[in-house]
């Protein structure tokens, strides 16, 4: 397929050159001609004069039906914004002393991010004197990845930063 990276160029009419070389519609070269003897074949083929390489020496134009080219490239454009998934970093926060229960709630939050194709960012908050038992907080974050092992791996291992310690989950590709 063609792709023309500008999307101001000349067509038909609005080309000057003296001399162009010409490529139809099925991609076959028809050689070196003025800009007149280019604009009789696009006519009688019903077609468009479309300069597709105008730093060329000579300019390289096509005999191509343009609004059908530029219908197809935007449907390409939209279908390439329909197809992506823009991944984003998705945050849980816990502390050293957290309970069973809101464990697992936080666990059933971060699967779920997991899932849906998103980074996950787990952080332990250390308050006062949480921060002599920085132990306690690194053992729940390892926790946490274990219980997520068969949907998300671990990125980026627990690190220590001021009063937070954070641990990076990817979603592991076939899922």
């Amino acid at each position: 397929m063609l792709y023309i990276s500008n999307a101001n160029f000349q067509i038909n009419e609005a080309i000057t050159d003296k001399e162009l070389r010409i490529i139809d519609e099925d991609g076959a070269q028809l050689g070196i001609m003025t800009s007149g003897e280019a604009m009789k074949i696009a006519i009688q083929k019903e077609l468009d004069l479309v300069k597709i390489a105008p730093t060329s020496n000579p300019p390289v134009c096509k005999i191509m039906d343009y609004g059908k080219y530029r219908y197809e490239q935007a449907k390409k454009v939209k279908e390439v914004r329909r197809n992506q998934h823009i991944v984003e970093v998705k945050e849980i926060r816990m502390s050293p002393g957290i309970g069973i229960n809101d464990f697992n709630v936080k666990l059933k939050n971060g699967i779920k991010f997991l899932k849906e194709g998103d980074r996950l960012k787990v952080t332990v908050r250390f308050r006062g004197r949480e921060m002599a038992h920085t132990d306690l907080g690194e053992k729940l974050l390892f926790k946490f990845a274990e219980e997520c092992a068969e949907i998300g791996s671990v990125d980026k291992n627990a690190k220590l930063d001021g009063r937070h310690m954070s641990m990076f989950l990817t979603p592991k590709q076939g899922k």
